[in-house]
């Protein structure tokens, strides 16, 4: 452990993010105190199968990324239920909901991000759905076993794995996506006709360049429906809206922080203040010393970022400039992304319809900048492998 260490480490948040950085900075040899704040009711547990094994099992202990004996053990502070309401930067504290104050060496926002609400009439009636943590997943289990037909608004990555497990369950669903194809921000046009056909070959009723005008209610105030845009009446009896998520960076901001897409940082994930980082799905991170600014949305982000903090708050400081890679497992298929495709001008297409599975090379120039697979995993960690060696430092 450096000498020039903090006395303590306090992260705001208590997702995959914070849980991963307690563990590095024990694991590394810090012998401060560690605190994380959560404001969910729950030990740290891990979100993306929320919306896919979860729902099958309903088992929320298999969520846990480690249990209370576990933090107990490594002296690690978790504190559920907690809402911090201020930063004070110059006496550094923070303030909670009931007014406890909480003194930090140094402050890690783990904040993560919260779902985009929707603003159309009917978009607060009993049986309208938003997907985030384990509460609305127990929900969404709940009206799973009383709907018939689902309508789902949003085809990303949360709405389409939703869609194979309410048609796993035998409901009916309606998918709306706004957009001229699925998952437009995060895969190729190719990946995007390949999962519209998978799914539409499934039974899923899948609606392109619809927008929703508003959700509508029965006598008793529940969801009938949804109107579209054009005017059709789509009938359904829930409603899930997975239209994206925002980065919860209100506290930064109102501690004066530099926010631009979330909260930024340096290649250190250090913000505008050397005494508060911030890692995890708020954070808008420089890749490399060089490099761009990136929020990604990515469980391994977090992680290797929580990592890469861990490093320099011990007194091994590297530039965090880790290849992005993720995934989605829909029905029978598994997408995964290793790189970012922003920016690519020519792409390279393989496929085995048979046997359900594509390949996807997209390149800037003569780089390689992304590959995109379904149900090929060797050539996912080929990719991963490949584009970790041409981001490595020389």
């Amino acid at each position: 452990m450096s000498e020039n260490a903090p006395d303590s480490v306090v992260a705001i948040g208590a997702g995959q993010a914070a849980s991963q950085l307690a563990i590095s900075l024990r694991q590394g040899g810090y012998a401060g105190r560690i605190v994380l704040i959560g404001d969910e009711p729950f030990l740290p547990y891990s979100r993306p199968p929320l919306s896919k094994a979860y729902f099958k099992d309903g088992q929320p202990e298999r969520l846990l990324l480690r249990k209370q004996d576990f933090y107990d053990k490594n002296a690690i502070e978790i504190r559920t239920s907690a809402r911090v309401v201020s930063i004070d930067r110059d006496a550094r504290q923070i303030r909670l909901a009931g007014g406890e104050v909480v003194d930090y060496g140094h402050l890690v926002l783990a904040t993560g991000a919260r779902n985009r609400v929707l603003s159309i009439p009917g978009a607060d009636l009993a049986g309208v759905l938003m997907l985030r943590g384990l509460q609305d997943a127990d929900r969404m289990r709940s009206l799973a076993g009383s709907a018939r037909h689902v309508a789902i608004i949003g085809g990303g990555f949360i709405g389409l794995e939703a869609a194979a497990v309410f048609r796993a369950a035998g409901l009916r669903g309606t998918l709306l996506e706004a957009a001229g194809r699925l998952m437009a921000r995060a895969v190729s046009p190719q990946v995007s006709d390949h999962f519209l056909s998978l799914h539409r070959a499934a039974g899923a009723d899948i609606h392109l360049q619809e927008t929703v005008r508003r959700i509508l209610p029965d006598a008793g105030g529940k969801v009938a429906g949804v109107e579209l845009g054009c005017g059709t009446i789509v009938d359904a009896d829930a409603v899930l809206i997975a239209a994206g998520i925002v980065p919860n960076d209100d506290l930064a901001r109102d501690a004066g922080l530099r926010i631009d897409n979330g909260i930024v940082t340096d290649c250190f994930l250090a913000t505008s203040d050397p005494a508060i980082s911030a890692i995890g799905d708020c954070a808008n991170v420089q890749h490399g010393p060089d490099g761009p600014h990136l929020r990604l949305e990515s469980v391994q982000a977090a992680v290797d970022q929580a990592k890469n903090l861990a490093a320099r708050l011990l007194g091994q400081p590297e530039p965090y400039r880790k290849s992005a890679w993720f995934w989605s497992d829909q029905g029978t298929a598994k997408l995964q992304i290793a790189g970012l495709r922003h920016g690519a001008d020519r792409f390279d297409t393989g496929a085995d319809p048979d046997a359900g599975k594509l390949i996807v090379r997209s390149y800037r120039g003569d780089r390689l900048v992304c590959v995109e697979t379904v149900n090929m995993p060797a050539e996912h960690m080929r990719a991963r492998r490949d584009l970790e060696s041409e981001t490595a430092p020389a």
